[in-house]
């Protein structure tokens, strides 16, 4: 068929073109119902399929995840049961209301018999937290650097908790005689467990 003929063809009468202008034609508008049909229906599904296969991934993951846990569940269950038991043992070091005062006299001697010499020694307020209360303590002590050695050990062994917080260390000299000796500045915290039922 010559370009002519192409152009001849009548659009009112398409029942009388030759067979491969037809075959031609009726291929075109396959192609282009498939291409619409496309983007009309299937590309929407197959975000949604895509999507969904996405979904399913991550639900395998987090059952793998929660498998895991599941085989694991008796171990755990071990292991709070010791975390209690270990914090309850951590809870009975913190001395009750009653027992503070004897703290700071074991504070104040440790230091005596480590053969220090306190400058100051000064409870402050008691700050309340969640379930127990921290009852900082100033203390300026005087004394050489094995003393302030043998004061930290002892802090460390007392059967009640105690931390030192911003140490520092200055040396000093005395006036008369122009000798030097090693201060000490800290903040000692002693804890206190609140009871839950009284809030004190």
């Amino acid at each position: 068929m010559k370009l002519e003929e192409l152009n001849e063809l009548d659009f009112s009468n398409i029942g009388n073109w030759p067979d491969a202008v037809k075959a031609f034609l009726v291929l075109v508008l396959c192609v282009g119902l498939g291409i619409g049909w496309y983007y009309y229906d299937t590309e929407e599904q197959l975000l949604g399929l895509e999507k969904a296969e996405r979904k399913e991934q991550d639900l395998r993951e987090e059952f793998k995840r929660k498998q895991v846990k599941a085989v694991n569940l008796e171990k755990y269950k071990e292991q709070l049961e010791e975390m209690r038991a270990s914090f309850g043992a951590m809870l009975r070091q913190l001395p009750d209301k009653t027992e503070v005062g004897e703290l700071l006299i074991d504070v104040s001697q440790t230091g005596l018999g480590a053969g220090l010499e306190f400058e100051l020694f000064d409870p402050q307020d008691e700050v309340q937290r969640e379930f127990y209360a921290e009852l900082p303590i100033k203390i300026r002590v005087e004394g050489g650097y094995h003393e302030f050695g043998k004061f930290v050990s002892g802090l460390a062994a007392l059967s009640r908790i105690v931390t030192l917080h911003n140490v520092t260390v200055t040396k000093q000299f005395k006036k008369d005689d122009g000798a030097s000796n090693l201060v000490l500045e800290t903040t000692a915290k002693t804890y206190r467990y609140i009871d839950e039922e009284t809030g004190k």
